[in-house]
């Protein structure tokens, strides 16, 4: 198979959907594998890594597009892209379709067999593809919460951990799932007053047991979402419904019930965001204010630490992608449930309920598409 590796044009973008280790061994498995010039010199992974793994280096997008049967990226193909994808080609990356059906219709017009890594699922819920990048967000969420929190930056002024005789800032965490997890686990380090909140009482019965001292754990519901915000100096939000828009858990109205000078950032901007008047900013521009609240809503947050995130995320997907190549798409789903939950889009049918419900789009049926 031929696998391309086009260099990634989102703003501020600098992974790598592969590593020159992963290039090595899917060139000794018999594979081709096309990389664009420079892919991956914003992840510290200069061209001739790649030449040394075994891989062709092509001057520019359009010829990987067109020479590769399975494309690899990190982050969904926007608009410039779009031209390039084709009926009979697997696209291999982030999609988030329920939060854009103009990007969803888009690859339904292509034809193209669309795998999202944030959908691959394990028997037991777990995100496997998704995991590392949440890990990574979850960690950035705090470290530029506080940043904001500064008032260089108009925020509260306020230090996280607070100092002897001065009360540390209150972190409120909607969502107690890895981001969630993650961001607590920060937050708690530098010494900050922690709140989490989540739906699941089985969660919070684990997070009682892993978390430290000054982590609350508390039931999500209107009420209490609601209390606990209006004295946030920074807010997360960590909700995720694997492959679904996220639940709007902060009105417009309640911004006013907020600090000023407060923050929200919102790591869910990916599935539309649990915020209602969260936009997805850049690391070029991240904030703007609402009501007096700092509002930050990067959608690809892992992008601005891309050594880091390239080699956490490449760890989770290079032993699927080698998979797909091996043995070609519909085997490798009919081998495996949780690749098979990953296929959203295949031959101009939405196959994923989520993305169909998200926009009123007929649903496919999987497994005839696999036989």
């Amino acid at each position: 198979m031929k696998i391309g590796v086009p260099k990634e044009i989102k703003t501020n973008e600098n992974r790598i959907a592969l590593v020159p280790a992963g290039a090595e061994a899917l060139a000794a498995a018999g594979h081709t594998v096309i990389v664009q010039q420079g892919a991956g010199e914003g992840s510290g992974f200069p061209d001739h890594l790649y030449v040394d793994a075994g891989a062709t280096i092509a001057l520019d997008a359009g010829l990987v597009w067109a020479e590769a049967d399975m494309i690899m990226k990190v982050k969904e193909p926007i608009t410039p892209e779009w031209q390039h994808m084709r009926a009979g080609q697997t696209i291999f990356t982030y999609f988030h379709f329920a939060a854009d059906e103009k990007l969803t219709r888009a690859h339904i017009d292509s034809g193209a067999t669309c795998i999202a890594y944030e959908t691959v699922e394990l028997p037991t819920r777990e995100l496997p593809l998704l995991t590392p990048m949440s890990e990574v967000a979850g960690r950035m969420a705090v470290q530029e919460g506080a940043k904001y929190l500064e008032k260089l930056y108009g925020g509260r002024g306020v230090l996280l951990g607070g100092v002897p005789g001065v009360a540390p800032a209150k972190v409120v965490i909607l969502g107690g799932g890895v981001v969630g997890i993650n961001a607590a686990k920060m937050a708690a380090g530098m010494g900050a007053k922690v709140t989490v909140l989540d739906l699941s009482l089985e969660r919070l019965r684990y997070l009682s047991d892993v978390m430290p001292a000054n982590v609350t754990l508390i039931y999500s519901n209107r009420h209490n979402i609601l209390e606990q915000i209006a004295t946030a100096d920074l807010v997360i939000g960590a909700v995720l419904i694997p492959g679904a828009v996220a639940p709007r858990l902060v009105r417009r109205e309640d911004l006013k019930t907020m600090q000023p000078g407060s923050v929200i950032v919102d790591v869910a901007i990916d599935q539309g965001g649990c915020v209602e008047t969260i936009e997805p900013t850049t690391h070029e521009n991240p904030t703007y204010v609402v009501d007096g609240v700092i509002h930050y809503g990067v959608a690809n947050m892992p992008g601005g630490v891309p050594r880091t995130s390239t080699l956490a995320l490449t760890n989770a997907t290079f032993p699927y992608a080698l998979r797909l190549a091996n043995l070609g798409w519909k085997k490798a789903l009919r081998d495996s449930l949780p690749l098979r939950k990953g296929l959203n889009v295949v031959e101009g049918q939405v196959v994923y309920p989520a993305v169909a419900e998200a926009f009123a789009l007929p649903l496919k049926d999987v497994d005839s598409f696999l036989n």
